[in-house]
């Protein structure tokens, strides 16, 4: 990538989604400001950010160098004035509008009038997101498809004051980090999480059901229907949790029953079994970070 096709990136939010579009960036190319209002939580984040290029290197797909150039790209913050710089700012926080909207707000404030605003929302409407702005136009959905380092599709979805502008030069900031775009419309779900809720779902179902074990489920998935990995190791990386206000979220707006989370989720979450992330989810592990082995 050459100097003037880099941009400086601020990816809002170091939890799952935050720490995994900071990989993206940094391995594109872009000098990124990783930002949490968590001391804790930043260093998470940067430690699965790290965790990610350690387990490349190891597994032989990246060598030594260009890891240690890669996360030298990478810095955090808890200061949302040091992204005053940012080029491009993707927002990949808490799905809560008003907090979603303040975060806009507060930035509106602190960067360029063209800096570029990208909501990694997959439930909330781009439209409601982008009034916290006072430059509605030039905010953008780009919803990065969970773990964002391993899956090259993003939906993109304008709200409906985005300009064109912004909607191309969102595309073609897309194709730098060598993703897939594909634009959907502003509504809940986009498309992928109108499809792949209610799909989880059932496969928890059946696990609880005794239809198939975690393994045989998983296995027949890989197999058959040729995913990278099966649900139940796709759930634990994204988070029972998370799973949870997803699809929550989802019924709530679209009061379709298919989207309303299993018994089984309710109780994996009080127990506090949410996946990698805590150790235990659907499978145990011995090394929490989101992307390792």
């Amino acid at each position: 990538m050459s100097e003037g096709a880099r941009k400086t990136v601020a990816v809002l939010g170091a939890g799952t989604m935050g720490s995994g579009i900071a990989v993206v960036m940094v391995r594109a190319g872009h000098p990124t400001l990783l930002y949490d209002i968590s001391e804790s939580g930043l260093a998470r984040g940067i430690d699965t950010v790290r965790g990610f290029f350690e387990t490349g290197v190891r597994k032989g797909k990246i060598t030594q160098a260009d890891a240690d150039a890669a996360t030298a790209r990478l810095r955090g913050t808890t200061q949302i004035s040091d992204l005053a710089l940012a080029d491009v700012v993707v927002e990949a926080v808490f799905e809560d509008l008003t907090l979603k909207k303040d975060l806009f707000g507060q930035l509106d404030e602190i960067v360029s009038d063209r800096t570029l605003f990208h909501t990694n929302t997959s439930t909330l409407s781009v439209t409601g997101i982008a009034s916290g702005s006072r430059h509605p136009e030039r905010v953008v959905g780009t919803h990065y498809c969970n773990p964002a380092p391993l899956m090259s599709l993003v939906e993109v979805a304008d709200g409906r004051h985005t300009a064109s502008w912004a909607h191309d030069a969102t595309v073609s900031f897309l194709e730098g980090l060598d993703k897939t775009s594909v634009v959907t419309k502003d509504r809940p779900g986009f498309i992928v999480n109108r499809f792949l809720i209610p799909w989880e779902n059932r496969c928890i179902d059946a696990l609880e059901s005794g239809l198939g074990t975690r393994d045989g489920i998983d296995a027949a998935v890989k197999s058959r229907l040729g995913h990278p990995m099966g649900p139940f190791q796709l759930l634990d990386i994204v988070g029972m949790d998370i799973h949870q206000q997803v699809a929550t979220r989802l019924y709530e707006q679209l009061r379709e029953p298919r989207f309303f989370p299993p018994p089984m989720v309710e109780r994996m979450v009080a127990a506090n079994d949410l996946g990698r992330k805590t150790g235990r989810g659907f499978y145990e592990y011995d090394n929490t970070r989101l992307f390792g082995s």
